[in-house]
């Protein structure tokens, strides 16, 4: 069993890089089926092309820098999932952004 140290940053919200359209989007009945209500964390690794030298630039602001753009095209992504009347759901359009932490940890993935 390998033993290794994991060290955090604080939870960043990460918004659109541009304004993006204040609206309501009402999700479909199949969208509000209660078994899809579930939060689900991410957590996503990466690793360098074989034969690439790494870059200079630090790997967690060029996805962050990534997901701000991205943000612009998705935003009901970083907008907030309610329920209104009888279970429907819908998304309101806030831009408010969504979590980011960086992490880093003394083992390599192989």
């Amino acid at each position: 069993m390998v033993t290794f140290t994991a060290r955090r940053s604080n939870v960043e919200m990460v918004t659109p890089a541009r304004p993006i359209p204040w609206e309501t989007k009402t999700l479909s009945d199949k969208d509000d089926h209660p078994g899809h209500l579930v939060y689900i964390p991410l957590v996503e690794f990466f690793r360098c092309r074989a034969g690439h030298v790494r870059a200079q630039k630090d790997p967690a602001k060029v996805v962050m820098v990534a997901l701000v753009e991205a943000l612009v095209w998705y935003y009901p992504v970083a907008s907030r999932l309610w329920e209104v009347a009888e279970g429907k759901l819908v998304v309101e359009c806030t831009a408010e952004g969504v979590a980011f932490v960086e992490a880093d940890a003394d083992v390599r993935l192989e």
